[in-house]
């Protein structure tokens, strides 16, 4: 049974969908994938909150969940330790062809989390495998480890595990995964991941982290220094520009998995890359200062750039 306050805390993080550069699941799609797709998202941003130490004052209540101390909350890796250990308890409930999924066991049936039991149901329903849950948990765990990437291959690997999966998850709920389009999936999120690092900059950098690869801050002659001033000197905003301009090709790139699909899924996959647009419009129209605060795009830019990439414009 899921406590009423174990209901309220799981609700607070699904609230933040409405926060996201993109469509999590609007209400033109059909309930069963709404339904799956929040499911997923449930599982996505719970998991980025305990790695980026934003849980807050529901962190004890997140932790008891998990069958950690209220005091562990403070703690990532443990958290999700916690959380890989109750991801695979989703799995071991579900049969494949009569025998369990692997997984570490214990003696608790099923996942304690109430967003993982809510996950039970999209797994069994659409035959998902742990492979993406467990790439995103990892890449939380590699935040804890890693504050800096040395070139931008580092951090494509890194957005192989933080973003990709997350599409993946979508064309596997929807079913019509296939090579070429998990291909172009992955280049939309790997672009919206490093557009998302872009706007948020400084609340990286307070949390001690560095998204810019140093090679490119070396480029453009930017320091660490520059990066903690309250407003971007010119050269911090022309690494910022090359860096939008760099997931703006991704977004390109991935664009065909928009006119690839048909009618709603259409026009989902149409607000994924039009937000990202979106967000880079964004960032231009602050003159890539993204120092005095991170910059948001509009309901209304995120609308006509997804117009546009439902008509092929992108």
């Amino acid at each position: 049974m899921v406590t009423a306050e174990e209901d309220a805390h799981a609700s607070a993080v699904l609230s933040k969908a409405k926060a996201e550069n993109f469509p999590v699941a609007p209400r033109f799609l059909p309930r069963a994938w709404r339904d799956d797709l929040m499911a997923v998202y449930g599982f996505a941003r719970l998991v980025d909150d305990i790695g980026d130490g934003d849980l807050g004052a529901s962190g004890p209540a997140h932790a008891s969940s998990l069958g950690l101390s209220p005091d562990q909350a403070d703690d990532p890796l443990a958290m999700l330790d916690a959380f890989e250990a109750d991801v695979h308890r989703v799995f071991e409930n579900i049969s494949w062809g009569g025998s369990p999924s692997h997984g570490p066991s214990d003696d608790r049936s099923g996942p304690g989390h109430p967003l993982l039991r809510a996950l039970v149901p999209t797994v069994r329903r659409r035959g998902l495998t742990p492979e993406p849950f467990l790439g995103l948990i990892e890449a939380n765990r590699q935040d804890q480890k890693v504050r800096r990437y040395a070139t931008y291959g580092e951090l494509l690997a890194y957005c192989e595990l933080s973003a990709n999966p997350v599409g993946r998850l979508v064309l596997a709920i929807t079913g019509t995964m296939t090579p070429e389009r998990v291909r172009r999936s992955d280049a939309v999120c790997t672009g919206l991941q490093i557009i998302e690092h872009l706007q948020d900059v400084a609340e990286d950098l307070n949390r001690g982290r560095i998204y810019l690869p140093a090679e490119d801050m070396a480029r453009f002659r930017v320091s660490e220094a520059d990066l903690a001033a309250p407003t971007a000197n010119a050269s911090v905003r022309a690494l910022i520009a090359y860096e939008t301009e760099r997931a703006l090709g991704l977004l390109d790139e991935g664009t065909p998995l928009v006119r690839s699909v048909h009618g709603r899924l259409r026009l989902l996959l149409a607000g994924f890359t039009g937000g990202g647009r979106a967000a880079a419009s964004a960032l231009r129209a602050a003159r890539y200062d993204v120092l005095a605060g991170a910059p948001r795009a509009g309901t209304a830019s995120v609308l006509r750039e997804s117009w546009a990439s439902l008509r092929g414009e992108g």
